[in-house]
């Protein structure tokens, strides 16, 4: 783990201006433009980013087409394209204090937590679809014994790429890993208030061996440069993850284009389900609150509709609240820090339009519910936790993507389903019970992609991850996400 001097003295690295990253090399947007990098720390710039422009991406795709026609990548042998993903995973563990700390300087995560959700998360990631590389089969078509059908596996062509800001590194590895392992090339746009880990990876890619113009990034504004990518007419699918509106913006982007692929991870309003007959009520209750609280509620599955059982509801509460009251909101690469800063102003002050909602809704607010540590210049809020919340509230209904808690109450195991399930959203969930059988039909009743059994988080890369209904489509991780990034093409083959 990281100590506090070596995190103490990379606070202070100037990181400068950083530019475009295109065809194998660093360079400027063609505007010249360029936007501040504020720190949510103490609300000062430290950097800045080139801001990227529809020329810009146009030349990025250009670039990415080029090198996959080229066949450098996209029809390297399996084993040069793993050696060279392993290399890459090398140089990141090299670099893993420095991924850590720019990281949390740019979008205030707890540095406890970065360290292992961002950089380290990243390289492994990237190991593991290095090692599929060569374990991925076609397949021979059970036909007459005068024709062969084979089906082939071939890489799309050129993925967009567009990353959120609460883990930019983390998330980014996810679709970047599996769409390189299949042999594309890729133009990604990261958050513009999180862009300096992603651009730090392409350099590091172009070290490990990648060749020019495969990984291309491209930074600036969303509505600019990732409408751009949207639209291009030479990019051949879209991987996203980020907010509802954004995501049906790309799918107008592809109608309006190339009818290109779009694959989406939305948000969440992810149920949390604690039974009477949950195993450890107090270790339930430390779990949620780190399921909901930690990186400032600024997590996609984050369980932010807590649903508790009568039976058991003031006790649990009660632990609940102690839970949360331990936890310490500050300085987010201070080691003895559990929760950081939210991520910007903006989103500080939509946090806190939500509380003022619940409240006029006639929620009560138990803790917390507004901003703290203002004289520091930072983004920080306390834990905040609503009870008497009804599905109707829009504290039940949106997502806030901040520190706040919707708590409710139900009776029966049906009631709780239906509770679980009246959202437009289907990401995660969790389920507290000893009962072998109610976690079983818990997990089919829930309408989530993700249903966690006494535990909260924590899975890993070995298993998917998407949501149904407006949660989106498309799985992270897992084997099953390279074929996203694949298209199967078919030969059938007369032997006469």
């Amino acid at each position: 783990m990281i100590s506090q001097d070596t995190i103490d003295t990379l606070r202070k690295a100037d990181v400068g201006v950083r530019r475009l990253f295109i065809d194998g090399t660093q360079v400027d947007a063609q505007s010249g433009a360029s936007l501040p990098v504020l720190s949510p720390i103490d609300g000062r710039p430290f950097a800045s980013i080139a801001d990227g422009g529809a020329a810009d991406v146009d030349r990025a795709v250009a670039s990415a087409r080029k090198a996959f026609e080229k066949g450098s990548w996209s029809r390297a042998a399996p084993a040069f394209r793993k050696k060279v993903l392993m290399k890459l995973a090398e140089l990141i563990e090299k670099h893993v204090d420095e991924f850590a700390v720019l990281g949390v300087r740019d979008n205030g995560t707890e540095i406890n937590m970065a360290y292992k959700a961002e950089p380290l998360s990243a390289a492994g990631t990237i190991r593991y679809y290095a090692e599929a590389i060569d374990k991925v089969y076609g397949e021979i078509a059970p036909t007459s014994e005068n024709v062969l059908g084979l089906i082939h596996k071939e890489p799309l062509g050129v993925v967009g790429v567009i990353v959120p800001w609460n883990f930019p590194l983390m998330i980014g590895a996810w679709k970047i890993a599996p769409a390189l392992a299949a042999g594309n090339a890729i133009v990604v746009k990261p958050p513009e208030i999180a862009s300096l880990t992603l651009l730090r990876l392409a350099e590091l890619a172009a070290e490990a061996g990648l060749p020019e113009g495969v990984f291309n990034v491209v930074t600036g504004r969303g509505s600019v440069a990732g409408e751009a990518l949207g639209l291009q007419l030479d990019v051949d699918a879209i991987a996203f993850t980020g907010s509802g509106p954004v995501g049906r913006r790309l799918l107008e982007y592809s109608a309006r284009s190339n009818l290109k692929r779009v694959f989406l991870e939305l948000g969440g309003k992810s149920p949390n389900i604690v039974f009477a007959d949950a195993p450890d009520l107090r270790q339930a209750a430390i779990v949620s609150a780190n399921g909901i609280f930690r990186n400032s509620g600024q997590v996609c599955v984050a369980g932010s509709r807590l649903l508790v059982q009568a039976p058991i509801y003031d006790r649990f509460m009660d632990e609940l609240l102690k839970a949360t009251t331990k936890l310490k909101v500050g300085d987010p690469l201070d080691l003895s820090s559990d929760i950081g800063a939210v991520s910007s102003a903006e989103q500080l002050t939509k946090n806190l339009g939500f509380v003022a909602k619940a409240a006029e809704e006639g929620a009560r607010l138990v803790t917390g519910g507004e901003r703290i540590l203002a004289e520091t210049g930072g983004s920080y809020m306390a834990p905040t936790i609503f009870e008497n919340v009804t599905e109707t509230m829009q504290l039940a209904r949106e997502e806030v993507f901040g520190p706040v808690l919707g708590v409710m109450r139900f009776d029966t195991e049906e009631e709780a389903v239906r509770l679980a399930n009246a959202t437009v959203y289907g990401l995660a969930s969790a389920v507290w019970t000893s009962n072998l059988s109610t976690a079983h039909r818990m997990v089919r009743a829930i309408n989530a992609g993700v249903v966690h059994v006494n535990t909260y988080g924590g899975a890993d890369i070995t298993v998917p991850l998407g949501g149904v209904k407006q949660s989106g489509f498309g799985r992270d991780k897992s084997l099953h996400a390279i074929e996203k990034y694949t298209d199967l093409k078919t030969a059938w083959i007369n032997l006469g």
